[in-house]
């Protein structure tokens, strides 16, 4: 199992978390499957930033970012070098420090 930490999030995840996950899944199904409900406005599919995720630690673990999430990146709030799309990051047996960020470039938040 690998660990995720997630930092305190004000509205998602106010004390921060600390989730045990499979290696495979991406960073967005192991927040939603432990109750952390980062918007995913795109339904997962890569076509927008709503799942937009900083890594802290851990981030070289990551598969490699394909061009389109890389061009999606650059619209993202935020973004910092260690910029992934929770829905296109996958875990791997390294554990990751994640911080979701304050904003994003919805308007509106989606109810998932």
């Amino acid at each position: 199992m690998t660990q995720i930490v997630v930092l305190p999030h004000e509205s998602l995840c106010p004390d921060g978390a600390v989730l045990e996950v499979q290696s495979g899944i991406s960073v967005c199904d192991a927040l939603l499957e432990h109750d952390i409900e980062i918007e995913h406005a795109c339904e997962k599919s890569c076509a927008c930033t709503t799942c937009h995720i900083i890594v802290r630690e851990g981030f070289r673990s990551l598969n490699e970012a394909e061009d389109k999430e890389e061009d999606l990146l650059d619209r993202a709030w935020g973004l910092e070098a260690t910029s992934r799309l929770s829905c296109q990051a996958i875990v791997a047996d390294t554990d990751l420090v994640i911080e979701i960020p304050k904003y994003t470039i919805n308007h509106a938040r989606e109810n998932h």
